[in-house]
């Protein structure tokens, strides 16, 4: 999402720039549904809460790691949704080369470099022979990263520049929405955590109108009477699918 994207080396694989504004990326997000300037600066302050943003981060970081790290291996050459991405023809494999590559950025990110002053990962073979793994472990450098809380005041996206509190929400919904996304689309039993959804509602669902004019989230959905808290969200998100 907030990153250019990927292993060049996966012709699955969107190229450096093509996911960037993805928060959705597929996700939701879709990244595709939204060109790289689209995305709006929130009020200042806005993501400050019970609930930081690098925390709802993380959360979002490990529901989407639990469904890659269920998916099965025959799988990889499934397509998925176009919406998902801007690739043509696009496969389960090259939506993990794609969220491999946003990983592999996560600590440049932090540090406030930016794809402009050079894309290491743009021609790296990020999956190798075992794609599962081969994410997990820069699944795993990430969340250091993140947990040293050290990062730049600015993330630069290829999008554009936004404080790090926004940005973290901004990599958090790519993660979170994508996560249901992929889990409902292979049947790959998921339950966003209470935390999550909490997180989610108070650093992302209060922008979703605002968000959703330029292309983040589709449509929001009217939840059914006896919605529970996960439908309500995603309903408000545009992403609940029955």
């Amino acid at each position: 999402m907030p990153i250019p994207r990927e292993s060049a080396g996966d012709a699955d694989s969107p190229r450096p720039g093509e996911c960037d504004a993805q928060v959705g990326t597929g996700l939701l997000g879709t990244a595709e549904r939204r060109t790289p300037e689209a995305w709006p600066m929130s009020v200042p302050g806005s993501t400050v809460g019970a609930m930081t943003p690098d925390q709802l981060f993380l959360h979002s970081d490990a529901a989407l790691r639990d469904v890659i790290d269920r998916m099965d291996p025959a799988d990889f050459s499934a397509p998925v949704p176009q919406e998902w991405t801007q690739l043509e023809s696009p496969t389960l494999r090259g939506i993990l080369g794609s969220h491999a590559y946003d990983e592999a950025w996560i600590p440049d990110v932090l540090a406030g470099r930016a794809a402009a002053d050079g894309d290491p990962y743009a021609d790296a073979d990020l999956l190798g022979d075992d794609p599962i793994a081969s994410y997990d472990a820069l699944h795993d450098a990430a969340g250091a990263a993140v947990r040293t809380g050290d990062f730049a005041e600015t993330f630069r996206f290829t999008y554009g520049d936004y404080p790090a509190a926004e940005g973290f929400a901004h990599m958090a919904t790519y993660r979170a929405f994508q996560a249901y996304s992929i889990a409902k689309h292979f049947g790959i039993p998921l339950h966003l955590s209470p935390g999550l959804i909490a997180g989610l509602n108070e650093h992302v669902v209060p922008h979703a109108d605002e968000w959703r004019q330029w292309g983040v989230f589709p449509p929001a959905i009217e939840p059914p009477a006896d919605a529970d808290e996960e439908t309500r969200l995603l309903c408000a998100v545009g992403y609940w699918v029955p």
